[in-house]
């Protein structure tokens, strides 16, 4: 039986609290359904832009100093983030703390100055994020996969934004986008831990005042491909860094289960199929990994690995005699259940804690309108049959669909032979 609950206030603010049973903590997370995928060119990376400038001074603490010292005061945990679809602020603090967090978040989200002179000393600070970013292959292929798939539309383009646009950022540029994209009617209150009875209570007086505005909704993404596509990003690097997967489906799929166990039979975890062969049997990568993504408009499957540049060939071709037999050939019932259980456990291990039982209950509501509890989640999981992981193959691996992005000492020159490779 499910232990959270749901509140929608009049506002469209909605509230959901997960008391968890002799948790040591609490948690408060606001979500917000803007992000990247909600801007325009001419003001892209404003989202995140505007998630720092929430720590930079309220009416109730007027500087930066203030905000940190509340929680670090009490040993709680704080952070914000911003992605394609969200952006998300928390706290997560011993459960006597409970209160304090809530009234802090409240303070930093109703109450927030957004200072010009905080904002132009910022942006050196938002520049060297970037900067960190593209100096780390590692993160940054995995932009150059999205830009690959979506080219030049919100979908494609950088969270952090540009250095053109960040340095061009005004106050009425993050005031402008605040009352467009932040209102009660998308915006998810959830408190999570030993909250007390009262929880519910203490988030609307603490909230009560967020402001219903009419908000723009994000630009449909737009999908076009006819033949496998490569793109490369020259940089003298020891390691050639490379994503190299298939377009897939939104969230909303029924599919998305299957998606996931086909992921991890791939290369999911440390016995998966692409660890053994390219790692352990050919040493070619100390790391591999196989994942699934899904968002409201938008998915794939993707293999990121890190190789020697000489390497790349080979491995790329690895990767796709492991998509060609998937595809060509059913799974066995001992692999099918190993990822099941697999699956499973990693789930009930990642929402372990407060913080991520309210990541769990909050961003299913916001991105699905709707949430799914664990049991019936394992329940779906297993329901897919040896039969569905071989037709989503058979559907996904196909070229039209087959795309590698790469960072490393690779000349623009390669592509069309790179290209040539990508058969299946």
């Amino acid at each position: 039986m499910s232990l959270y609950k749901k509140t929608k206030l009049s506002s469209g603010l909605r509230i959901i609290s997960v008391p968890i049973k002799n948790a040591k903590s609490a948690t408060v997370l606001v979500l917000v359904g803007t992000g990247s995928k909600y801007e325009t060119k001419d003001i892209s990376g404003i989202s995140h832009f505007l998630e720092h400038m929430f720590f930079k001074g309220t009416k109730n603490r007027p500087n930066t100093l203030q905000i940190s010292e509340a929680i670090d005061s009490i040993g709680g945990e704080y952070n914000a983030f911003t992605s394609k679809e969200i952006t998300g602020f928390y706290a997560k603090v011993a459960k006597e703390h409970f209160e304090k967090a809530l009234e802090w978040i409240s303070d930093l989200f109703l109450n927030s100055k957004f200072e010009a002179e905080e904002l132009e000393r910022e942006k050196g600070v938002i520049i060297e994020e970037l900067n960190m970013y593209l100096d780390t292959p590692i993160t940054y292929v995995s932009e150059l996969w999205e830009t690959l798939l979506y080219g030049d539309q919100p979908a494609g383009w950088r969270i952090v934004g540009e250095k053109e646009t960040i340095k061009a950022f005004n106050k009425e540029n993050l005031l402008d986008y605040y009352k467009s994209h932040y209102s009660a009617s998308n915006t998810i209150i959830c408190v999570a831990g030993d909250i007390g009875n009262k929880a519910e209570v203490k988030v609307k007086k603490y909230f009560f005042a967020t402001k219903k505005e009419k908000v723009i909704s994000k630009v449909k993404v737009l999908e076009q491909q006819n033949q496998p596509e490569v793109l490369i990003h020259n940089k003298k690097t020891d390691q050639t860094h490379f994503c190299l997967g298939v377009r897939t489906f939104d969230l909303y799929d029924k599919r998305k289960y299957a998606l996931a166990l086909l992921a991890i039979i791939l290369g999911g975890n440390m016995s998966s199929r692409l660890f053994i062969k390219v790692r352990e049997r050919n040493g070619l990568a100390y790391s591999i990994h196989t994942s699934a993504d899904s968002t409201t408009d938008t998915g794939y499957l993707v293999t990121q690995a890190g190789i020697n540049p000489q390497n790349l060939e080979k491995a790329v071709g690895l990767i796709l005699e492991e998509y060609k037999d998937i595809k060509n050939n059913k799974i066995n019932e001992k692999e099918l259940q190993k990822a099941k259980d697999y699956l499973k456990g990693t789930t009930s291990l990642s929402i372990d804690s407060s913080d991520s039982q309210a990541s769990f209950h909050a961003v299913q509501e916001l991105l699905e309108g709707k949430i799914v509890e664990l049991n019936q989640k394992f329940k779906e999981i297993d329901k897919v049959s040896i039969n569905d992981i071989n037709k989503l193959a058979k559907e996904i691996f196909v070229p039209e669909k087959l795309n590698l992005a790469l960072i490393g000492p690779v000349e623009e020159s390669e592509k069309e032979k790179i290209r040539n490779l990508l058969k299946i």
